[in-house]
């Protein structure tokens, strides 16, 4: 152990009359507090970029393939769910990497009861769709039944719909197509899901892809989109270059009239996606802030700790100890109160952390939030750099206060009182 550690061991931070300096305490405080806000920060963001992606990736599938013609026409701008299959079950490469694929078919349609209505898109899926998550969501009833059959007439809606049209389990609604003529089918409502995401509930019903091949005369072969989930999703980029690079082979080889595109989720809500980065931005922000006031409370606390023990360090400076030495004592003993802020402000901001994440006290409105709670995700990794981000900057900014030392004359210190 080196001479200026033992020195400062021995030291307090009470300084010599052994009585707590009030500044002390203010800024213990205010580096604790700076801390709190930190790790809240951190945790809150963490919460809220993992909960709504994770929404969005179970509502929507990874990659989509489309065809390139979607939006002209509902009979035109449509795919061959069984040719886009057997492309992929082709690849060795990149059918290992697949999780499920289901054939969807979109419609606009509207909602009528015998006192209101409602337009709304028909979502229908085939037997592969990956219902867990509208499964964990449900409210009411349960999901309905998605034969590829034009006979399966059930269908799942949101409490947002069920609640404006006055639905429940169980009801009937009359459902109108509009095409060239209109269409009407009466839909048996299997459960009702909510799943906080606004632009999903408010807009989207779902059921059989039979119904809406029904309506518009499709085999069953037919749809708007293929959904394709991997079973790894930290490379869907390169997933949907690799997937697309296939389709097009396979449309050259033999002679497709398809021409697919492939979108990956955060290319088809990217509203959502900018928020979330937004987010990120707000928390370096924060992050900034708050290091700057643990800085200056940390500056103002070297200076009380110097002052009180001016005439020590006149002593140590007439013994001959250099002011490199000295200032290394400081740093020292000042390091003991951010160790102390440091231990402090971890347990209240971690405590804080898991009082809101399984207590939920914190609540919010899911219309403007996507969640109806503040949701909270603690990362023992960002936690570690978080405490290691502060100690670095805490020494920095000591080593650049700890200069006043060089400025403090042995023949001043004498006579200070």
């Amino acid at each position: 152990m080196n001479h200026e550690l033992y020195i400062a061991r021995r030291m307090t931070l009470k300084g010599e009359r052994q009585k707590g300096s009030p500044s002390l305490t203010v800024a213990l405080v205010g580096i604790v507090l700076a801390v709190v806000v930190m790790i809240l920060s951190i945790a809150i963001v963490m919460g809220f970029k993992g909960e709504i992606s994770g929404k969005i990736m179970h509502l929507d599938a990874h990659l989509r393939v489309t065809n390139a013609a979607l939006g002209i026409d509902d009979n035109y701008a449509t795919v061959n769910g069984r040719e886009v299959r057997e492309a992929i079950a082709a690849d060795d490469s990149f059918a290992p990497l697949v999780e499920s694929i289901s054939l969807i078919a979109d419609k606009s349609a509207i909602l009528k009861t015998d006192d209101d209505f409602m337009g709304i898109i028909m979502r229908g899926v085939d037997n592969g769709y990956d219902w867990r998550f509208l499964h964990s969501n449900m409210i009411e009833g349960t999901e309905p039944n998605v034969s590829d059959t034009a006979s399966s007439n059930q269908i799942a809606i949101s409490k947002t719909v069920a609640d404006r049209l006055r639905l429940h389990a169980g009801d009937k609604v009359m459902t109108y197509f509009i095409d060239d003529k209109i269409k009407v089918r009466n839909l048996e409502i299997a459960g009702v899901f909510e799943t906080d995401l606004e632009a999903f509930d408010a807009a989207y019903i779902v059921g059989g892809i039979g119904i809406v091949q029904g309506v518009n005369g499709w085999h069953g072969d037919t749809g708007t989109q293929v959904a394709i989930n991997m079973k790894d999703t930290r490379n869907l980029e390169a997933d949907s270059y690799q997937l697309y690079s296939l389709l097009a082979e396979n449309t050259v080889q033999h002679e497709s009239k398809y021409l697919f595109f492939v979108t990956t989720t955060e290319q088809n809500n990217l509203p959502f996606f900018a928020w979330l980065q937004m987010l990120d931005m707000n928390v370096v922000i924060i992050l900034t802030l708050m290091m700057i006031v643990a800085a200056f409370t940390l500056i103002s606390a070297m200076l009380m700790i110097v002052l009180e023990r001016i005439r020590i360090i006149g002593n140590f400076k007439a013994m001959g100890a250099t002011n490199g030495s000295i200032r290394r004592i400081f740093i020292y003993l000042t390091g003991k109160l951010i160790l102390k802020a440091l231990i402090i402000g971890n347990i209240i901001g971690i405590g804080l952390c898991l009082l809101q994440k399984y207590g939920h006290v914190v609540r919010l409105d899911p219309s403007s939030y996507y969640m109806p709670y503040v949701p909270i995700y603690l990362s023992l990794p960002a936690l570690i750099m978080l405490n290691i981000g502060i100690i670095i900057v805490s020494y920095l900014t000591l080593l650049g206060a700890s200069h006043i030392i060089s400025t403090i004359k042995p023949s001043a210190t004498m006579r200070f009182e």
